[in-house]
C-alpha cells in the first residue's frame, strides 16, 4: 500500500490539517468510513418543521478523528452550525429521506458506518407549499414513520461494520440492547439527552456477543478516538 505514490499523497493530504492529533503513519488497512450526524427537518409547510436539538458534534468528532487516522471519510450531515471537518467529504442534507438516499449511496463503498445522526422518527404526511396562516382553531398534523436508515444498512451490510447510537432517557440499556439486535448493529453506543449540544459526553458501548463496557465520561473528541479504534478492530481483527 505504502509503495503507491498516489496513496501516499492522498494519505498525507488527509493528515495535513490534523496537527498534533495525527497518528503515526503505519502499515494498516485504511478504510472508507461513513458517518451520519446532526438532526433532520420534516416540514409541514413551506417554513415550519419537526426536528430535534442534535448539534452533530459527536458525528463531526468521529469524522475528524477517522480522517486524522488516514481513513477516507464521508460525512452525511443534517442542518448543523458546524464547519466541515478538513479532509472529509461532506454531503449536506435536510430531511430523513435525503439522508436515507445519501447513506444508501455512500454505503456501497464503505467498510463501516457510524450512525450518530438523530433522524426524526416521523414526518408529516402532507407538506403545504406555502406558510400555514395562524388560526385560533386547533391544527392537526398527521405523521408517518420515516425510513429507519440504520436498520436498512444493517440488513444489507454483508461483511461491513455498523455502529449504532441509542439516545435514551429511560430503560437505557434495555432499549439500546433491543436496538442493537433490531438494527443488526455490530456495536451500539448508549448516550443520553444531557450530551446534546455539549462538548462533553457520557456513553457506554455494547458489542454483539459482549457485555456493557464501563461508562465513559470524556470529551466528544476523545470518545470519538475510542469509537474509531473500535471500528478498526472490528473491520480488521488481529
Amino acid at each position: 500500500m505504502w509503495h503507491d505514490d498516489g496513496v501516499i499523497v492522498a494519505f498525507a493530504r488527509r493528515l495535513a490539517p490534523c496537527g498534533s492529533d495525527v497518528v503515526q503513519a503505519r502499515e494498516m488497512m485504511l478504510m472508507n468510513i461513513l458517518v451520519t450526524a446532526g438532526p433532520t427537518r420534516e416540514f409541514f409547510d413551506s417554513v415550519r418543521f419537526i426536528s430535534n436539538p442534535s448539534s452533530g458534534k459527536m458525528g463531526y468528532a468521529i469524522a475528524t478523528q477517522a480522517a486524522c487516522r488516514g481513513h477516507e471519510v464521508t460525512l452525511i450531515a443534517g442542518p448543523v452550525a458546524l464547519d466541515d471537518p478538513p479532509g472529509v467529504e461532506v454531503r449536506h442534507v435536510v430531511t430523513a429521506q435525503d439522508m436515507f438516499e445519501a447513506a444508501k449511496s455512500a454505503f456501497q463503498a464503505a467498510h463501516a458506518v457510524v450512525m450518530t445522526a438523530a433522524v426524526c422518527d416521523y414526518r408529516p404526511t402532507q407538506c403545504l407549499d406555502k406558510k400555514l396562516a395562524k388560526s385560533d382553531q386547533p391544527r392537526h398534523i398527521t405523521l408517518e414513520a420515516t425510513e429507519d436508515i440504520c436498520t436498512h444498512l444493517g440488513k444489507h451490510k454483508g461483511h461491513r461494520v455498523v455502529i449504532g447510537f441509542a439516545m435514551e432517557d429511560h430503560d437505557h440499556q434495555a432499549h439500546a440492547e433491543a436496538k442493537l439486535r433490531r438494527k443488526h448493529c455490530d456495536a451500539i453506543v448508549l448516550n443520553g439527552p444531557d450530551n446534546v449540544g455539549s462538548d462533553q459526553a457520557q456513553v457506554q458501548i455494547l458489542q454483539v456477543g459482549g457485555t456493557w463496557g464501563a461508562p465513559i465520561s470524556d470529551t466528544k473528541a476523545n470518545i470519538a478516538k475510542l469509537i474509531v479504534e473500535l471500528i478498526e478492530r472490528l473491520v480488521h481483527p488481529e
